[in-house]
């Protein structure tokens, strides 16, 4: 059995880019992987080439245009689909050939070859050529791929599901790896034309703070937590009690939870849901007044929305409750984010959001309410998260104070969370060290949902 942590003579390039928080999501949870200056951001790092980022700025502008589109009234919906086609995921069944490169892969490499987007990065990769890269977005891959990067590529699928656009142009004879997050994505690359030796199943990586090793003492211990305040009536622990304690000890739910009851609101990178935290805030009132409820409305490092926050919070009266039964997340920077948000999801009992790459924590024994879909692959992740149990979508937000508050007297939220402790993988960072170091695995792979 080995240690799992990282040798510091063992590091890897790990690269992301800051389009909504996904991708960096993902590189935030394997930095310990890149060490101190291993961490790169493609679309914003120190000495980027001025044309290099207009490119990525015009890529960035249009991700998050669609994302703040689709909720205006009559025309958004159509714009939306307009620019969502571009990326769009094609119909898994039949199985067939789909290897053919879409029309955005082939734009993608013109930008590379023909305009050099990524060459200056490559370059100044090469000056560690002893690591191998791992990228959580497909244009550095690429890039590093044209640019005949010396050490092993690898690739990180963010989603349940993914694109041709992730693919390279002739996906036979590419050397790019991949680590699939599920195991949809694994045939999802077989039919794009991926070898099979090219493809590695480990799970959505996810930050070890939430984790705490191959034994999940982490996950455990806040389970054991979440379940007293999901489950208030017994009615799932009741049921459940062999099970719970095979799983969590005997232990498995404290006298009382060391928090409230506690939702975590997030908008995602664009801030296109903001209104609906408002919402929910405004459906319970009452619960935040008496302290029965609290919730986080996370704002990311978005000033504007946080102060959209402040000012909505206020106008329902809740004023003295910010810092209290309402909570505002904002953080300087987006390590920041990503390091706070951990620690917020410790004491996290129920998760809403759109179903982004935040669906795979369902693993960490967190129930998901998921706002509508931004984008064609978040269908998809909505799919695999009701397929695993682990997430519904949300009824009407006006009327929460009502039906959440059903599901947890039913224990139908302590349910959803212990579907996605069981089923939903949660050791996706250690597997992917595993798979770079060439070292054997102590982890079970990770079920093949479908």
């Amino acid at each position: 059995m080995h240690s799992h942590a990282v040798p510091k003579k063992e590091r890897a390039w790990i690269v992301a880019v800051d389009m909504g928080y996904g991708h960096e999501r993902a590189a935030y949870a394997l930095r310990d992987l890149a060490g101190p200056q291993g961490y790169i951001i493609a679309n914003n790092y120190p000495g980027i080439p001025r044309e290099d980022k207009r490119m990525w700025h015009e890529g960035k502008s249009v991700y998050e245009s669609i994302s703040r589109l689709k909720p205006l009234p009559v025309i958004g919906p159509y714009i939306f689909e307009v620019l969502d086609s571009l990326q769009r995921i094609p119909q898994f069944y039949p199985r067939r050939d789909l290897s053919k490169p879409s029309l955005q892969v082939s734009q993608t490499y013109s930008l590379i070859e023909k305009r050099g987007l990524g060459r200056d990065l490559v370059e100044r990769l090469r000056e560690h050529p002893d690591r191998p890269l791992v990228s959580t977005f497909f244009i550095p891959a690429f890039a590093a791929e044209i640019y005949d990067y010396p050490n092993d590529i690898y690739m990180v699928v963010c989603d349940a599901d993914m694109s041709r656009a992730w693919v390279a142009k002739d996906p036979k004879k590419s050397r790019i790896k991949y680590f699939a997050s599920n195991g949809r994505v694994v045939e999802r690359l077989k039919l794009y034309g991926v070898p099979e030796k090219n493809i590695f199943l480990t799970g959505f990586p996810m930050p070890k703070e939430l984790i705490g090793g191959p034994g999940s003492a982490i996950i455990k211990r806040d389970m054991s937590n979440r379940l007293c305040n999901l489950d208030p009536s017994g009615a799932f622990r009741t049921r459940y009690a062999e099970t719970l304690d095979l799983f969590l000890g005997n232990k498995y739910c404290p006298a009382k939870a060391d928090h409230p009851l506690t939702i975590t609101f997030c908008v995602g990178g664009a801030g296109a849901q903001k209104q609906l935290g408002i919402n929910i805030c405004r459906s319970l009132r009452r619960r935040l007044k008496h302290h029965d409820v609290q919730i986080n409305l996370v704002a990311g490092v978005r000033k504007e929305i946080a102060q959209f926050f402040r000012d909505e919070v206020k106008a329902l009266g809740l004023g003295k409750e910010i810092g209290k039964s309402v909570n505002i997340m904002l953080a300087a920077d987006r390590p920041a984010y990503f390091r706070e948000f951990s620690q917020l999801l410790r004491t996290t009992d129920i998760l809403w959001t759109k179903p982004s790459e935040l669906s795979f924590y369902t693993g960490l024994g967190i129930p998901l309410i998921l706002a509508p879909s931004v984008g064609s692959q978040e269908d998809f992740n909505r799919l695999w998260l009701q397929q695993v149990g682990g997430g519904v979508a949300q009824n009407d937000e006006q009327y929460t104070d009502e039906w959440l508050f059903d599901w947890l007297q039913s224990g139908g939220l302590a349910r959803m969370a212990w579907n996605g402790f069981i089923e939903a993988p949660t050791h996706g960072t250690y597997r992917i060290e595993d798979v770079i170091f060439k070292r054997p695995s102590e982890l079970e792979l990770p079920s093949m949902i479908v």
